[in-house]
């Protein structure tokens, strides 16, 4: 089924207000969640796996449309994994929130026909955790939990858009793509 929780979706805009996006390779990514997935981040940026997809529904076919994704954290803490029990603890306050960041799917801005004829892969995405990345990759504490965010976001052809922003998007979260942060797999069964 399609899924999804849509963040947010009164007082939106048509050509966003029935966007659907269920997420691919769902049994993949409950495995994971189930043992605790972890990604890795490097200073030079690592692909993001299991890589995140969604099937569009519910665009507008002749609108444009850009997508985009957002890390959020999930909490204020800091964490370390406790081998002897496999099983990852709070180990103080969250360290100062990474540069925030966004990253915009490299065929946007495209037809809603077009995202919604095939699987929309986010593979070109990476992770890393240099402070100072000048090449666009989303930035993110090591030993943080994230949130992955999903966004629909309507190109508005009308002069003054900017005015009806908060109506030109949707929102999509799926927690099971929840996941800590790591330089390094600390579950065993997780790498």
């Amino acid at each position: 089924g399609w899924a999804g929780e849509a963040l947010g979706t009164s007082g939106k805009n048509r050509r966003v207000c029935h966007a659907a996006a269920r997420l691919e390779m769902g049994s993949l990514w409950e495995e994971f969640n189930r043992l605790g997935t972890e990604m890795i981040v490097t200073k030079a940026g690592r692909r993001m796996f299991p890589t995140f997809q969604v099937k569009l529904s519910g665009l507008d076919p002749l609108a444009d449309y850009v997508l985009l994704m957002d890390f959020i954290p999930l909490d204020d803490k800091r964490y370390r994994y406790a081998f002897h029990s496999s099983s990852w603890l709070a180990a103080g306050r969250a360290d100062p929130a990474a540069p925030g960041r966004v990253h915009f799917h490299p065929d946007s801005p495209a037809k809603g026909a077009q995202w919604m004829r095939q699987i929309v892969s986010f593979d070109k995405l990476k992770l890393t955790n240099n402070l100072l990345d000048d090449n666009g990759h989303i930035i993110l504490n090591s030993m943080h939990r994230y949130q992955p965010r999903f966004h629909v976001v309507f190109v508005d052809p009308r002069r003054d858009s900017e005015r009806f922003a908060h109506q030109n998007f949707k929102s999509f979260s799926f927690p099971e793509t929840q996941f800590m942060a790591v330089t390094a797999y600390q579950n065993h069964r997780v790498s």
